[in-house]
Formats: C-alpha cells, structure tokens, sequence
C-alpha cells in the first residue's frame, strides 16, 4: 500500500489568508541551555495549512469542528485533475471533468499546486477557486466532501456564495491541501482535523492511501 502525505508542514513564515495571524512555533524551554525536556509552543489560526472548514465558519446554527462525522472524513475519495488553463472552477469545468458517481469525496488538483513548489511565504490572490455554478453542480452531485490545493475553496474576494452553498449542504470543505505528488485516480482519504472545542475550522493532517 502507498501512502501519501497531501498535508501541508506548518511553520513559521508560511503563507496564510490576508489579516489571519502568522505562525508562532518555537522552543520555549531548550535542552542545550539546560532544561530537562524541549517544550515547544505554538499560536494559530484554525484555518492555517492543511485545515477544514465546519459550517459554523460561515453559517450562523452550523455545526462545529468537533461535531465533524468521521464517516465522511474518513473513506474512499476521488482525485481529479483540473487542466492548467483554467483559472476558475465552473459548473462547465465540472461537466468536461471525469468525475466518478462514486466515491463522494472529490479532491481537485490544480494548477494551484505550482505554488508549493515555490516555498514563498508570499500569499496567491490569483490561486484557482470553485465559484457558486460549480458549487451548485457538486450539491447536486451528492458529493459529501470537497477538497482544494490551496487556501481557500473559493476565489479570492469571492468567499461567500461558495462556502454558502457547500457548507449550506453539510459538506465538508478541506482546503490547503498539497497534491504534487499524487496523481489523478481514486484513493482511501484519512482527514483527522484537531478536536477543537466550538471552532469554525481545524488544521488537519490528511493522508491518502492507495493499493
């Protein structure tokens, strides 16, 4: 079986959505200046890296991180690559794809990629989104999980109409994700976010497996 990491490493100076805050982690106490064990802390988003979305991030009643079913983090999941052309994911873009009936879990692999590779702190406004067209046709689909390679599902200053409507429908969003090194097909997906108590979101790593 081959596993595969799509998570991204969270560090100091990584790349997060403009006005969230930046990444704190350090030693706070070091075995080479004396001190019994290294103690690391760490302060962040809930949306920084590899994360999830619950519905409460954009719906006012929606459920919470630890409310999130296990049985839709947790299964078969599908990876489709999207052509580098495209710059906006419709619901044209989601017809001309092979997209599978099943499983309903859907990762889409973009030329969003391409900005992992580049290691820059910088942040990608002109990243690939799903758009309000696409997100209707997923619904419809019955796709229970959606998953991105890049911070957000939606395009930039465009957030709204598609966490509206993919959340709306008690889908699970992942964003963050790094596909580089897998390759369009089906595979098992495991995406354990944090148990964070009443939180809109949660880091999470994910890995996916294939026989």
């Amino acid at each position: 079986m081959k596993i595969f990491d799509v998570s991204l490493t969270i560090r100091e100076g990584m790349a997060v959505w403009p006005g969230e805050p930046l990444v704190v982690l350090n030693r706070r106490t070091k075995i080479e200046e004396g001190a019994h064990a290294n103690v690391s802390f760490m302060s962040l988003g809930a949306h920084t890296g590899t994360h999830v979305d619950a519905p409460f991030h954009f719906i006012a009643e929606g459920s919470k991180a630890d409310e999130m079913p296990l049985d839709v983090l947790v299964g078969p999941a599908q990876v489709v690559e999207v052509p580098g052309a495209v710059k906006v994911i419709t619901a044209d873009v989601i017809t001309s794809l092979k997209i599978s009936d099943e499983p309903k879990r859907l990762l889409f692999k973009t030329s969003n990629s391409k900005y992992w590779d580049l290691e820059t702190n910088e942040f990608q406004p002109g990243f690939v989104g799903i758009d309000l067209s696409a997100s209707e046709a997923l619904v419809n689909r019955g796709i229970r999980l959606v998953g991105i390679d890049y911070i957000s599902v939606s395009p930039y200053k465009n957030s709204k109409p598609t966490h509206d409507e993919l959340l709306g429908a008690h889908m699970i969003i992942i964003e963050g994700l790094d596909l580089r090194s897998v390759s369009a097909g089906l595979y098992t997906l495991y995406c354990l976010p944090l148990k964070l108590h009443g939180a809109d979101g949660a880091p999470a790593r994910v890995i996916l497996t294939q026989e």
